[in-house]
């Protein structure tokens, strides 16, 4: 066939997921000792109860089960997300809806893509999740990055950029345990944010998928249960509390915007899928998801716990870390001008991978000294022998 030059739309072509397959791609390598992904642990799966589960529905309602739907999702498991929500976070809707999507991503899509114009500016912790830095890249979006902090955003440096720039239409946070920096924000902040925002007329996406895994500190309010303006839209997941493979995520935020999500999603896929959708409502109705939560908090607790240990006795001592309080990840730092892209080729010569830092970063294209690890998915002799492995990288390169 001939070299033939494809015409990608201009909003796709800065649009960059070879970081996340990569990510997937060492992930399932079983010969890999992979730091690198945001798995879930597997074996917390629970593969028996939803194989039952999945069998009652096929057998016993067939016709719900297998046709075609409304965009917005199945009432029953839209009212039990509302229910579980309430209870857990505090989040009383008024005048807010919600919308059943395939995952979280799916919604921070649809906010994107219902919400931002052309050139329309995002503010975005810096680092943040990659997938949404390139979601709202692929609608145009400029992203302008505020400084973390160990307790969340730096509300000075947000205060300053909101005063002094033009075009923000959004703010996108993960105040629990972020992606990639396993930082919670604290109370404090969080009511600063919310404040800040609605004076300027900002929109908040809160992205909470690790919300449930805390296992150290108190649980902190979400910004949506102090939304009296109604400016916050929140993103929930069943993929980190119940398993990602089903892609069952949710959306609450006022009515108005979900009721647009909602023409979106029908042009998009119609719905989620309806088998899946039904799974995640009748696990909840027959099954205590508490108990599965604890199971997972208490399983990365300890591997948080080992993750941490192996960093102090192996890592040079210039090298930083946070100390996550739930979650699944642990940012590092090796200061100083430093390249972690230069450590990531040192250790996948020795089949260690993790995820250096710039994807995570308003600015990719700038070096970055820092670096995302994850504890949940190896087993502990394999996060051993990984920590062992990068910190000899760590101090062949810093040498």
């Amino acid at each position: 066939m001939a070299n033939r030059t494809y015409p990608f739309a201009e909003r796709i072509k800065n649009v960059d997921g070879e970081a996340i397959n990569d990510i997937l791609k060492a992930s399932a390598d079983p010969s890999i000792i992979s730091l690198a992904g945001g798995n879930p642990a597997s074996e917390l799966f629970p593969g028996k109860e939803l194989a039952e589960i999945a069998y009652d529905l096929l057998t016993n309602e067939p016709a719900l089960t297998l046709q075609y739907s409304v965009a917005q999702g199945y009432a029953p498991l839209r009212d039990a997300v509302l229910k579980m929500i309430a209870e857990r976070d505090n989040i009383i809707p008024n005048g807010d809806d919600i919308i059943i999507t395939s995952g979280s991503q799916q919604g921070m899509d649809f906010a994107a893509k219902c919400l931002l114009n052309e050139g329309d500016k995002v503010i975005v912790e810096n680092p943040s999740f990659l997938g949404a830095l390139g979601c709202f890249m692929g609608y145009g979006a400029q992203l302008v990055g505020v400084d973390m902090e160990n307790d969340g955003v730096n509300v000075a440096h947000l205060k300053q950029t909101l005063e002094t720039t033009d075009g923000v239409k959004l703010l996108y946070t993960i105040p629990n345990f972020q992606n990639p920096t396993g930082i919670t924000m604290s109370t404090e902040k969080r009511k600063e944010v919310y404040r800040l925002c609605a004076e300027h007329n900002v929109l908040i996406v809160e992205d909470n998928p690790y919300g449930e895994l805390t296992f150290s500190g108190e649980k902190k309010p979400s910004l949506k249960s102090m939304d009296t303006e109604g400016i916050v839209i929140y993103c929930g997941s069943f993929s980190k509390i119940l398993a990602p493979g089903i892609r069952v995520g949710y959306i609450v935020a006022p009515a108005p915007i979900v009721k647009r999500m909602a023409e979106a999603k029908q042009a998009n896929d119609t719905h989620s899928p309806m088998i899946t959708q039904l799974m995640v409502y009748e696990y909840l109705r027959r099954h205590d998801i508490g108990e599965n939560i604890q199971r997972m908090r208490d399983l990365y607790s300890r591997k948080c716990r080992l993750m941490l240990d192996e960093a102090d006795a192996f890592f040079p001592a210039a090298v930083t870390h946070t100390t996550p309080g739930g979650g699944l990840f642990v940012w590092c730092d090796m200061g100083g001008d430093y390249d972690t892209i230069a450590v990531y080729k040192e250790c996948i010569g020795h089949k260690v991978a993790f995820v250096p830092g710039a994807p995570f970063m308003a600015d990719p294209s700038k070096r970055c000294s820092a670096f995302r690890l994850n504890y949940s998915t190896m087993p502990d002799e394999k996060i051993a022998e990984g920590m062992r492995i990068l910190g000899n990288a760590l101090k062949k390169i810093m040498a």
